[in-house]
């Protein structure tokens, strides 16, 4: 069974990147967020099987969004994808519950291999 995948950055190309990682046989992506808080609302919607959450977003940053989620969902599955500058931050969304964190720019291994560990696959 696919699992189910939110994308949540404000970057087009950057989630169309992270879309094209994920082997489509495995990978469902059930929804793409632009912002924070819209990362919640399909959070809510869609209850993906994992999440992957930018840090830096608009009206809501990711951290903010991974401790609303966390308050929803506190098994919840999210890496974390933000680039060197705020790695204070990646570990901060550690504490907070995030499972793993992608350094951007990533390799598409790189990436699918942060999923794949989640699930043991």
């Amino acid at each position: 069974m696919r699992k189910k995948v939110l994308i949540a950055d404000d970057t087009k190309l950057m989630r169309e990147l992270i879309r094209g990682a994920l082997p489509a046989e495995d990978y469902q992506i059930v929804g793409e967020a632009v912002s924070g808080d819209q990362a919640i609302e399909l959070y809510k919607e869609t209850q993906p099987d994992v999440m992957l959450l930018d840090i830096n977003m608009p009206k809501m940053n990711g951290i903010d969004a991974l401790s609303e989620i966390m308050k929803i969902d506190p098994g919840a599955n999210v890496i974390m994808c933000s680039d060197q500058k705020y790695e204070s931050m990646i570990m901060m969304a550690l504490k907070k519950g995030a499972k793993d964190f992608v350094i951007k720019p990533f390799a598409s291994y790189d990436l699918l291999l942060a999923v794949k560990k989640l699930f043991n696959d």
